[in-house]
């Protein structure tokens, strides 16, 4: 199917039925119930979900296939995510033509990074990429403050008239998607559920399976192999008359461009753009995504992606008085004690839960979390019998 192998297609298809089922498979629980609060089918952490899975998988194409750690990816990030909204400022409020724009720009200033950091490799590429990062960050931030907006940052004002929209004079315009406005959902109710179907969602998510599907194609290729060349070892590759350069400064620039996707997707959701995204912080988020669901692996940057926003934007969540009600049927001073032990792990303190996990993950589950489901998964299989003749005479498959 569409040129992939029988694994890779079942592996496609799997991701395509969970992410266009997702309203219903992140909404397990009734909306009265006690534990609703664990729902994450909501538009915004739906959108959150696809798009950082986005960032993610352009950042695996690099660090997963050649090694090479980048710690200034959001720079990229937040140029397209620049792009984009000046393209609906400027352009058309049409969110497809400012994605396209988002992500030429960011492929373009990831070219240019891209040309003089790999000129280093190891920890000097890493800390050349986060001062790039890091410039970026403090361009948008206050010397290129009439383009970027400083701290503040852009936003479609009532002033803006794109040359291919029809704003009422004083109106605020708003991203649309062929005339039809991105946060436009409906919501279904079946029973003590409520499903929400977002439209903004589904075209991020369309984008999520396009970038994904184009992933395994480039992980199969021929230049996924010079790729995983280049991680295993440069010198051998040198010998044979290849050159790395243009194969990494390639994976340079499809990853940055996917993180310009990403961040035009960003924009298409959430028409505000701030140099937050730039922020080192926000580079490192990325590599513990990428790092947490299972470097080189086609579907741990998705998972690690997911797993941390689910983490941000449930678990933050959690505060004293929901404690109180998970732990009111023990005794008052039992119940205040299990609340002081809690407390620490959720709400402000879901970075130390978070913490604790990735270390856990790294010292017993190198792989990432793809690698503990496939452990579990093989705890379920049912292991190879003996041959009929090896019982005969007495023999066993060797261990």
């Amino acid at each position: 199917m569409l040129g992939l192998k029988k694994t890779d297609t079942t592996l496609f298809l799997v991701v395509m039925g969970l992410t266009l089922l997702a309203p219903f498979i992140l909404n397990p629980f009734p909306v009265e119930s006690g534990m609703a609060q664990f729902n994450a089918g909501y538009p915004d952490l739906m959108q959150r979900f696809v798009i950082f899975g986005i960032f993610a998988i352009g950042f695996n194409i690099l660090f997963g296939l050649t090694g090479y750690l980048s710690f200034g990816h959001a720079a990229f990030l937040g140029v397209g995510s620049y792009a984009a909204i000046w393209s609906l400022k400027l352009f058309a409020l049409d969110v497809v033509p400012a994605i396209v724009f988002a992500i030429l720009v960011a492929g373009a200033f990831a070219m240019l990074v891209g040309f003089i950091s790999l000129r280093r490799s190891g920890i000097y590429f890493s800390i050349l990429t986060l001062a790039f990062a890091q410039m970026s960050y403090a361009l948008a931030y206050s010397v290129l403050t009439p383009l970027t907006g400083g701290e503040t940052g852009l936003q479609i004002k009532n002033t803006d008239s794109p040359l291919l929209s029809n704003v009422p004079e004083g109106e605020i315009g708003r991203a649309s998607f062929l005339g039809l406005d991105m946060g436009a959902s409906q919501e279904l109710v079946l029973g003590g559920w409520a499903f929400t179907f977002n439209l903004g969602y589904y075209i991020a998510a369309v984008a999520m399976l396009i970038a994904f599907y184009l992933s395994i194609r480039i992980f199969r290729s021929p230049f996924g192999m010079m790729l995983r060349a280049v991680k295993s070892n440069q010198q051998r590759m040198n010998y044979t008359g290849l050159s790395p350069k243009p194969y990494t400064l390639a994976a340079f620039v499809i990853s940055g461009m996917y993180a310009g996707l990403a961040g035009g997707l960003m924009v298409a959701m959430d028409t505000q753009v701030g140099p937050e995204r730039m922020f080192w912080t926000a580079s490192g988020e990325v590599v513990i995504m990428t790092v947490l669901g299972g470097a080189g692996t086609l579907l741990g940057p998705v998972l690690g992606a997911g797993f941390i926003k689910y983490f941000e934007n449930i678990i933050s969540k959690i505060n004293k008085d929901i404690l109180h009600q998970w732990f009111a049927v023990l005794p008052d001073g039992f119940e205040d004690v299990m609340v002081s032990l809690v407390y620490p792990f959720v709400g402000k303190g879901w970075h130390l839960t978070l913490g604790i996990m990735f270390m856990l993950v790294i010292i017993f589950l190198p792989g990432g979390l793809l690698q503990g489901g496939q452990k579990i998964l093989g705890l379920f299989r049912r292991k190879p019998q003996p041959s009929a003749a090896a019982e005969a005479d007495g023999t066993k498959p060797a261990e």
